[in-house]
């Protein structure tokens, strides 16, 4: 049951590492310091596009528009953070 739970706690680690990474390469693609036509490049962006987008889409209903502000993955990092947060505060002491 640790193992379980130490492993959540690191899944949940590494999607946040994601987020974080699909947020930077989308800015260096903003300002055109990475170029989509690079296969590598493309086969990265289209990575975290998909391992992101179907959660970020779901906070993006929910969010008021604010024109070409995305705060959507600040969002996911909140909720992130507050699910490791409880994780560690009410699951933790039952299985230790």
């Amino acid at each position: 049951m640790i193992a379980i739970f130490y492993l959540a706690l690191q899944i949940l680690k590494i999607y946040s590492y994601v987020v974080i990474a699909n947020v930077v390469i989308s800015w260096l693609i903003a300002f055109n310091i990475l170029n989509t036509q690079n296969k590598f490049v493309y086969s990265i962006l289209e990575l975290s596009y998909r391992l992101t987008d179907p959660i970020l889409n779901k906070i993006r209903r929910f969010l008021p528009n604010l024109g070409s502000l995305d705060i959507s993955p600040v969002v996911l990092l909140l909720l992130i953070w507050f699910v490791e947060m409880c994780m560690k505060l009410y699951i933790a002491p039952l299985i230790f």
